[in-house]
């Protein structure tokens, strides 16, 4: 009994310890190159329903760049931290929302279990309805009424870019990428990503955007006790 009561305290501590030492991981990603223009919607502001609530035709909002080339919408993922695994179950929901028959946001990354609430602040009916690619994660059609009760999600397998459509409204589509451990992010409006408490190590680290790099741009980090920092550049690619 002693022994075990040891072996946890010396886990426990170990468990401490990295804890401790963890650090963040930042970058910034910028894109080359001049992406093609958006494609307009017309079909969204003709909606009888939809039409109503916009005040111009929307396009689609594939390439996200600011005036300095910083790329938004590009999942970031550390690989091969030791015995990383999702804590999904205990993460706070992450949420997605239907605003002007358009899903906010365009890309989202959550953990494997880690819930997906959905709301829809329209006037008009909706449905959500999940497309996965991969084996164990479900296939999902909810109705959601005007302003109607929130729906919830979850995935149990990793996956990049699960579809979340609407079938009332072709236009609105929104990718869910799913990690199964807690080292990712989504880079913001100006590129920026964090990833916070990485314990020390060598590492992975791979940035994915559904058109400048939809496999993934790879290289290795090393995360220190006070950090690391990633920085990637993508290109657009020829035509």
């Amino acid at each position: 009994m002693k022994l075990n009561q040891t072996l946890v305290v010396v886990a426990g501590l170990a468990a401490a310890l990295q804890i401790a030492t963890a650090g963040n991981v930042t970058g910034k990603i910028t894109l080359k190159g001049t992406p093609p223009p958006e494609a307009p919607i017309p079909q969204a502001k003709e909606n009888a329903d939809c039409g109503k609530l916009l005040t111009a035709v929307p396009t689609t909002q594939h390439w996200v760049v600011s005036s300095k080339a910083e790329l938004a919408n590009v999942v970031v993922v550390i690989k091969g931290v030791a015995g990383a695994k999702s804590t999904g179950d205990a993460a706070a929901p992450a949420l997605m929302d239907q605003v002007g028959c358009i899903y906010t946001p365009t890309i989202l990354a959550v953990q494997t279990g880690q819930k997906i609430t959905v709301k829809n602040s329209d006037p008009v009916m909706h449905n959500v309805h999940t497309r996965p690619n991969v084996a164990g994660n479900d296939e999902m059609n909810k109705a959601q009424f005007a302003k109607g009760p929130d729906l919830t999600f979850a995935f149990s397998k990793p996956e990049d870019f699960l579809k979340f459509q609407c079938d009332v409204h072709s236009w609105m589509f929104s990718w869910v990428t799913v990690v199964d451990h807690p080292y990712f992010a989504v880079t913001d409006k100006d590129g920026n990503f964090t990833i916070k408490d990485v314990p020390p190590g060598k590492y992975k680290i791979v940035a994915t955007h559904r058109k400048a790099a939809p496999k993934g741009m790879e290289s290795d980090i090393e995360v220190k006790a006070d950090g690391g920092k990633a920085d990637f550049t993508l290109e657009v690619p020829a035509k």
